[in-house]
């Protein structure tokens, strides 16, 4: 992911970058080459590259923190020991951007389980606002976006409104019932656009949710290019505001005010952005089937949450 974000740097035009790259020391030597390529791309608005180990250093000051370093599921690895073993990751990253980074530092979590990390961030970072810190599900809101475009037969940028709910794993419901696509100058409701409500509630949702498994079973890596992308479209919005009458997903802490969804969890919801600060997209209708695969993401989050906070000891 990393070096594939690094090289869509180029497609920034609005304000310059210091990056400083954080690392495990046995992997110094890897990150200089990262710095190599990064010097050699003669990036406009690259001002400076500090590659570390050492988290003072690292989060010193940071306006914005991508973490996208977490233990990834291994043969054999039970799912509470993957949480054990991100829990103790995250709450020394939290701890570090607690104590180092401003207070106004924008935190996006990328490294899976990317929503219950997030949450364990957050909780390690009592003085920083929970707003922000906020879990990847651009990827997840892209990846419904160009399925309907593709069935379609139109560009992605004429899929709007497409809502990711919930946990950034199989459990994610991908809900298109708000989702305008314009098709030959008409904006249709995306279930009239498409005219087949039995792949919309079938096989789009399945696609989606299981994409990064298609994509590692087809490369023999997990999404890297789609990742960055996304990582980059997550981080403009926050900082350009997504546009008028639009909205895009992010995985953001919930108060149990908004859809029911339970408070003191990381869940996607849809949001529009202005002035760095996002808002909940609130009064759409939740049908039935909405409801229950909602709730059913949801009820995934809240065991995870458990479980992690039991290993977090608070």
């Amino acid at each position: 992911i990393c070096s594939s974000f690094f090289s869509l740097l180029k497609r920034c035009t609005w304000l310059p970058i210091i990056l400083l790259l954080l690392d495990i020391t046995p992997m110094l030597p890897v990150l200089e080459g990262v710095v190599m390529e990064l010097q050699d791309c003669s990036l406009p608005l690259l001002r400076d590259i500090v590659p570390t180990d050492k988290e003072e250093v690292a989060f010193k000051d940071l306006d914005v923190a991508i973490l996208v370093g977490s233990m990834p599921r291994k043969e054999g690895m039970e799912r509470k020991d993957l949480l054990k073993a991100n829990v103790n990751i995250f709450k020394s990253q939290g701890a570090a951007l607690d104590k180092y980074a401003k207070k106004t530092v924008k935190v996006l979590v990328v490294g899976n389980p990317a929503n219950t990390n997030c949450l364990i961030t957050a909780k390690s970072a009592p003085s920083i606002p929970k707003e922000n810190f906020s879990c990847l599900t651009r990827l997840d809101h892209n990846r419904a976006r160009s399925q309907v475009a593709i069935r379609c037969g139109v560009p992605a940028t004429q899929v709007t409104n497409v809502i990711i709910w919930g946990n950034h794993s199989s459990t994610q419901y991908p809900d298109v019932h708000h989702c305008k696509v314009n098709m030959s100058g008409s904006e249709l409701a995306c279930f009239d656009a498409v005219k087949d409500d039995a792949w919309l509630k079938g096989d789009f949702i399945a696609t989606v949710q299981q994409r990064g498994a298609a994509v590692i079973k087809a490369r023999k890596l997990s999404s890297a290019m789609s990742a960055a992308k996304a990582i980059c479209d997550h981080m403009r919005d926050i900082w350009v505001g997504t546009p008028e009458g639009e909205f895009t997903s992010m995985g953001i802490y919930s108060t149990g005010n908004a859809y029911a969804v339970p408070e003191d969890l990381i869940y996607s919801f849809p949001v529009q952005i202005k002035d760095k600060t996002w808002k909940i997209v609130e009064g759409l209708a939740i049908n039935d089937f909405s409801r229950s695969k909602m709730d059913a993401t949801a009820a995934e989050l809240m065991e995870e949450r458990d479980t992690a906070v039991a290993f977090l000891g608070v």
